[in-house]
């Protein structure tokens, strides 16, 4: 072969390195494998680093995608301990971890459409440096302040920065928003979270340890939160007493959750109560791991939780979900008709996104421990019909 017929070809299993399949010869004898699944055809970068709750809320763009342009390569680039929460997926191609190689990478391709979700001063100077022949949601100029890069991206650029649109008069929940920004067809398409077959191995396995019973009701409790916002979560005393009165229900079993941040939470939490209490709680290891993370919470049939990444989670493993909301937007998050919101009625400081409260955290004591109860129990009649 002459260098002037080198033809590269256009096909997502050529690296350039070595053979797609063994003893293959792609350049002399053409792409075996020539169809709509691998080729490459529209390629994509999609940015969305903050928060991994961030990052699976971003993820029912995918089949939206994947609608608009059948014929794709979808890349992902997040931040390292997110990069998991992607595993598996049905859609995307690559993710990149937010490195330095990843980053090099990256500017020295070219790609059709540019998505980048984050409102970051660091995720927009990324996106600056791509070479995109389109680019849809938020980029930085020259004075170093971010800004929308396109006309859809606009109504979520003003809730940034208005407060009474984001706190008071938005009805629109973030996916739907995120489908706006990046120009794309909204279905209400699920978040995508996959377990791979030794997941669903483990899964198997670690119910055959806890004896799980179908016939019970296993609520899960999402105990915490991540320490940006340390506010999103109810108090140990309230966790305490709300297992106390579901534990007098005798088709209920309480499954404890959380991350590495929770164990001392989760332990005091379960040495609360007396032996025999013990034997129809669950406290589930805290420091496996995401992934682990996301077994465990595969349990139970119903998670509560505050607005954080076990929410997000719980979403993505189709819970049913009670959620209480305190700091936070609760008209931005799609429960998808499987559970309820707990809202603060009447509070006008809620919400607020603020890490510090100056007023004693009345959204957190206004939390209906009482409401909580009846929709387990309620939950739990219905299952046993």
């Amino acid at each position: 072969m002459e260098y002037t017929d080198l033809k590269i070809p256009e096909c997502k299993k050529f690296t350039g390195y070595k053979p797609c399949k063994p003893y293959e010869n792609c350049l002399e004898k053409g792409c075996s494998e020539d169809n709509a699944q691998n080729r490459m055809g529209v390629k994509i970068l999609i940015i969305s680093l903050d928060a991994m709750g961030n990052v699976l809320y971003n993820t029912p763009i995918l089949p939206a995608i994947k609608r608009k342009h059948p014929e794709s390569t979808i890349y992902w680039i997040t931040m390292g301990n997110a990069v998991k929460i992607l595993n598996n997926s049905g859609y995307i191609d690559k993710v990149f971890a937010w490195n330095d190689e990843s980053r090099m990478i990256l500017r020295n391709m070219e790609f059709d459409y540019l998505f980048n979700a984050d409102k970051s001063v660091y995720a927009c100077a990324f996106a600056n440096e791509i070479k995109s022949r389109n680019k849809l949601g938020f980029l930085m100029n020259s004075d170093g302040k971010i800004y929308p890069a396109n006309e859809s991206a606009l109504y979520s650029y003003h809730m940034g920065i208005d407060d009474e649109l984001k706190f008071r008069i938005n009805r629109k929940t973030g996916v739907e928003i995120i489908h706006e920004v990046f120009e794309l067809d909204y279905k209400k398409d699920e978040y995508e979270f996959n377990f791979d077959e030794n997941e669903k191995e483990f899964i198997k396995g670690y119910k055959r340890i806890i004896k799980f019973d179908d016939k019970l009701t296993y609520v899960g409790f999402n105990t915490g939160c991540s320490e940006l916002f340390p506010n999103k979560k109810m108090t140990i005393e309230q966790h305490i007493e709300v297992i106390k009165r579901l534990l007098k229900h005798s088709n209920i079993r309480i499954v404890l959750l959380g991350g590495k941040e929770d164990t001392k939470r989760n332990n005091l939490i379960y040495k609360s109560f007396s032996e025999k209490a013990k034997k129809k709680i669950i406290n589930t290891p805290t420091e496996e791991g995401l992934r682990k993370g996301a077994c465990y919470m595969s349990v139970p049939d119903i998670v509560i939780t505050g607005d954080s990444y076990g929410l997000h989670l719980a979403i993505a493993l189709k819970r049913y979900i009670i959620v209480w909301f305190g700091l936070t937007c609760w008209a931005e998050i799609e429960l998808y008709c499987r559970g309820e919101k707990l809202i603060p009625e009447g509070l006008n400081c809620s919400p607020c996104w603020k890490r510090e409260c100056p007023y004693n955290l009345e959204c957190i004591d206004m939390i209906d421990l009482n409401k909580i109860e009846n929709i387990i129990v309620r939950y739990g009649n219905e299952k046993s019909k």
